[in-house]
């Protein structure tokens, strides 16, 4: 038999209304709407989907990035995941998997130890898939203001993906 939830018991009456249902934190995502522009840095604690256009730099290490079939990307993208299904001009850097859906086009390098292209997806830059990107972004900045060796033709093959 059904029981009315008891005055001195006010979560079971809560617990029961939708407008009081927990929110998990894998379905929280913030959204930029395919009508915004946004110039500048992008940080945050959520997911991000963009569907508008954003010239800048996008830092969300600990999330996942997907821009939708209508944004236009003007920045490096640093995030956990990323997906693809708009345009970006920009280098990638994902901690975890980075997909180019079939309606996706990138202009930039790819630095990720998952990386799906499907198939029609538009790309053109390099591959790097055996460093991790913080570890990439360290060795980049050990040395500044010196001089890097250049690279032999193996290693340059292997930045193309290409094993030897």
């Amino acid at each position: 038999m059904w029981k009315k939830a008891e005055p001195d018991h006010p979560e079971r009456a809560d617990a029961a209304s939708p407008a009081h249902t927990p929110v998990t934190t894998r379905e929280q995502c913030a959204t930029i709407g395919s009508s915004i522009t946004i110039r500048g840095d992008l940080s945050g604690e959520e997911d991000l989907l963009i569907q508008g256009r954003v010239e800048g730099k996008i830092d969300l290490k600990q999330h996942k990035v997907t821009i939708g079939k209508d944004g236009h990307i003007k920045a490096d993208i640093y995030a956990k995941a990323i997906v693809i299904e708009g345009e970006v001009n920009g280098n990638l850097f994902s901690d975890e998997q980075l997909i180019i859906r079939k309606s996706g086009r990138v202009r930039g390098n790819i630095v990720s130890p998952r990386v799906t292209l499907e198939d029609g997806a538009k790309f053109k830059g390099s591959i790097d898939m055996d460093q991790k990107p913080a570890e990439h972004q360290r060795t980049s900045n050990e040395m500044p203001g010196q001089a890097k060796p250049a690279a032999s033709s193996i290693d340059q093959i292997k930045g193309l993906g290409v094993r030897s």
